[in-house]
């Protein structure tokens, strides 16, 4: 009997440790030999503890697990009160493109075999038979940008480290993934290692790199775990060190951050990995020219990087196939906040907003009508109703004055307080600045207040916000004080009514 069980932190956080050891003790006690597998999850975080039994018919799902319902996975599974039917026919599996989390949930994270069985391997083996100049060709074309911020080409990296001048060169993995909503990474660390692996060493091999590191945030212990022992799988393997005997060497490691959200920028990032404060550098020099300790670096995100396997094994072409204008490929939306089914779901860019939310999202948990969704993380910008026809891609949502950033999504409904909202962004920012430039540093702080005084009922102060948030976005340096406007300009804008409510309640 083989069931596959989630290692993933979402499931563990829910209980599936409780219900692993749950089939464990039930098997011994009836006597039946029993494979447990720990898989990552499928991504329906609402079904979770989500057990999969193999059956002939193929693996049937079961959840959301309690350790108390582990007995009926022993006896007649269609009278299962927990039974879902065939995992893979469920609505949120089959209205999905997976390719980057084609194999998610599916395979045995550290087993190498099972990664080849479903067709890991395939873009590497590609890769080493390629120049290094075809290989930053092949992902240009593929139209692949950045997933984690700004939407930058990937290929444009590449490139431009590639044909840098340097002793050394390195691959560096931006896995500190600390926007609200957002957990993509997290998740194919922990449910497909192997890919991201894959996808460093392609990178390496193409831009002339030996060494990488994947930056994984402290708060993410067992993404941290999975990704060491699967080091260890790559190198037996041969993925990793002399690249499928090819005579060309990559090698990369695991390092731990902090906890600053501020290390999420790539030159703080960058700063933290030396060992020094995590803190801004200017730019220029760009990382492709002078990164890591000096040296051409590629800085992409996990999801970036983990998109390159399948580029490689199926050719530029299949990738930009998929997507709207600039927006190619497919995208891996993390839907929470107070939403019935909340998620990972991949689907190639460019279905509307309203779509994400209403249709896959299924509205609200609390049942009430759906206020706003802030797009991007906590200095995203909030989208009401009325801009829910807007397509989702990097341009489209530019347009409106927004951004995807990792394209974490959190849904309100309309008991949320957006005056509040944006005094969250503000303060946010004041405490997660790093201090380097004057309008983050200082115009957060005073920001916070001038929220406050709109909330007294001082109609004076919402001019000098207007007025403070054009100054933080032409003069902040990173992400970080350059986009807290966002969320608090989209509120003023988008929700007036909550913030004549405080005046008027004064």
């Amino acid at each position: 009997m083989k069931i596959y069980l989630p290692l993933d932190s979402a499931a563990v956080a829910l209980g599936a440790d409780e219900v692993a050891a749950a089939v464990l003790a039930e098997a011994k006690a009836r006597g039946v030999a029993v494979e447990l597998i720990r898989n990552g999850s499928r991504g329906m975080v609402w079904l979770e503890p989500l057990a999969e039994v193999v059956t002939q018919a193929g693996r049937m799902a079961f959840g959301p697990m309690e350790p108390s319902d582990v007995a009926g996975l022993f006896g007649d599974l269609a009278k299962h009160p927990k039974a879902l039917g065939l995992t893979e026919e469920l609505p949120w599996m089959k209205g999905q493109t997976r390719l980057t989390f084609a194999r998610v949930g599916v395979v045995d994270p550290l087993s190498l075999a099972d990664y080849v069985a479903h067709g890991g391997l395939e873009g590497l083996k590609r890769a080493v038979t390629m120049t290094a100049p075809e290989m930053v060709a092949e992902v240009t074309n593929s139209g692949l940008r950045g997933r984690g911020g700004a939407g930058f080409p990937t290929g444009i990296k590449w490139k431009t480290v590639s044909e840098a001048k340097g002793d050394r060169k390195y691959i560096v993995c931006n896995a500190d993934e600390g926007d609200s909503a957002t957990f993509a990474d997290r998740m194919l660390m922990e449910g497909d290692p192997l890919t991201l692996i894959e996808g460093m060493a392609i990178a390496g091999l193409a831009c002339g790199a030996e060494k990488g590191f994947v930056y994984i945030r402290s708060e993410y212990p067992v993404a941290i775990a999975v990704m060491q022992a699967a080091l260890d799988v790559a190198r037996a393997g041969g993925i990793l060190g002399d690249v499928l005997g090819s005579g060309r060497h990559f090698d990369m490691e695991v390092r731990v951050g902090a906890g600053a959200y501020v290390c999420g920028e790539e030159t703080s990032l960058l700063n933290s990995l030396e060992g020094k404060r995590g803190i801004v550098r200017a730019k220029p020099p760009l990382p492709a020219l002078e990164g890591f300790m000096g040296k051409p670096t590629v800085v992409n995100n996990v999801i970036s990087l983990a998109s390159v396997p399948v580029i490689f094994a199926k050719g530029a072409e299949f990738y930009k196939g998929f997507g709207l204008g600039r927006s190619r490929g497919t995208i891996p939306l993390q839907i929470a906040g107070n939403v019935k089914f909340g998620g990972l779901y991949e689907v190639a860019f460019g279905l509307s907003l309203g779509d994400i939310v209403d249709k896959i999202g299924g509205g609200t948990l609390t049942g009430r009508p759906v206020k706003a969704v802030q797009v991007g993380g906590p200095l995203g910008a909030y989208f009401p109703r009325s801009l829910f026809d807007t397509p989702f891609g990097y341009e489209e949502f530019a347009g409106k004055e927004g951004l995807i950033g990792h394209a974490g999504l959190t849904v309100f409904d309309d008991s949320a307080d957006m005056l509040g909202m944006a005094r969250f962004a503000m303060e946010f920012c004041a405490i997660e600045s790093c201090g380097k430039c004057t309008p983050c540093r200082i115009g957060a702080v005073r920001g916070v207040e001038t929220v406050d005084r709109i909330a007294r009922g001082d109609a004076e102060a919402k001019p000098l916000l207007i007025d403070l948030c054009q100054t933080m976005k032409s003069g902040s340096l990173c992400a970080l004080g350059g986009f807290t406007p966002y969320p608090v300009m989209s509120a003023l804008t988008h929700f007036p009514d909550d913030f004549a409510a405080k005046e008027a309640a004064e």
